[in-house]
């Protein structure tokens, strides 16, 4: 995720995560003083810190119960940055499996494609009276601070969200990022792993409105919090846990769709 807009070779963030950098590969790659950098990746929610002369993601030592997580989704009147822009953002910051704080808006947008519309029932003329989207960007910045940022299938939301910040003057996001899905697929035993579709079989949320941004974050919520009772026990700090989530196997799917078996005996009877 930080690959495009961090000043670090794709090597380098890895050992960050894991094994350390040290001070003068650090600054063999920077553009900027050390302390300079430190300071604007902050800025930009990632923190970095020095432990026993190599500098890590603080993530590496912050546990699963203390660290702050943001679970974020976005709808959008289309998929392309250049041309379309987010229309709701939603999100709660998560610690020790419990919401300490919430974040939701609708975006003021003059277009609204009835495709959009159909999915997510958001009409342009209920966006009259929203804030613009520099407002809300600046202000779910400041909300999502350096938590980890966690969505379902995260590259989506995490990238149109850090281009529709750069389309506005401020910085690109560097909080590192978790994916839900990648998660559930190596925590939760199901035939999809689409939201709907788990929020179907497990019942994550009972008042699931699909496609509307604050109902999908709490279905997301809900499987991050059931994925988190199925971990190993040596998955203990943030950064083992986003490394769990990209390299641990995949659990071994069901052959036949659990969904459609239910549906069978529903008509039999």
């Amino acid at each position: 995720m930080l690959t495009n807009d961090f000043d670090l070779d794709v090597k380098s963030i890895s050992r960050l995560s894991s094994r350390g950098l040290s001070l003068k590969t650090l600054k063999d790659q920077l553009h900027e003083e050390l302390d300079l950098s430190i300071e604007l990746w902050r800025a930009q929610g990632l923190h970095v810190v020095k432990h026993q002369g190599y500098y890590y993601f603080n993530t590496k030592f912050i546990s699963i119960e203390e660290a702050e997580f943001c679970i974020v989704d976005i709808e959008t009147n289309g998929s392309k940055i250049e041309k379309h822009q987010v229309i709701e953002l939603a999100a709660v910051k998560i610690k020790n499996g419990q919401i300490i704080d919430r974040f939701e808006s609708l975006v003021k947008t003059e277009e609204i494609n009835p495709h959009i519309t159909e999915i997510t029932g958001i009409l342009a003329s209920d966006t009259t009276n929203a804030p613009l989207l520099k407002d809300v960007l600046v202000r779910f910045k400041l909300f999502l601070g350096n938590a980890v940022f966690v969505a379902h299938d995260v590259k989506f939301d995490y990238s149109f969200i850090s281009k529709s910040m750069q389309k506005i003057g401020l910085e690109p996001l560097l909080n590192r990022s978790l994916c839900s899905l990648a998660l559930a697929e190596r925590t939760v035993v199901s035939y999809r792993y689409a939201l709907s579709y788990l929020n179907d079989t497990l019942k994550l949320n009972p008042n699931a409105r699909h496609h509307r941004a604050m109902s999908d974050v709490i279905t997301t919520y809900g499987l991050f919090l059931l994925s988190l009772k199925s971990l190993d026990e040596n998955i203990k700090t943030a950064e083992d846990l986003i490394k769990f989530s990209k390299e641990a196997p995949r659990l071994k799917r069901p052959k036949f769709d659990p969904l459609l078996e239910v549906k069978k005996e529903d008509e039999k009877e």
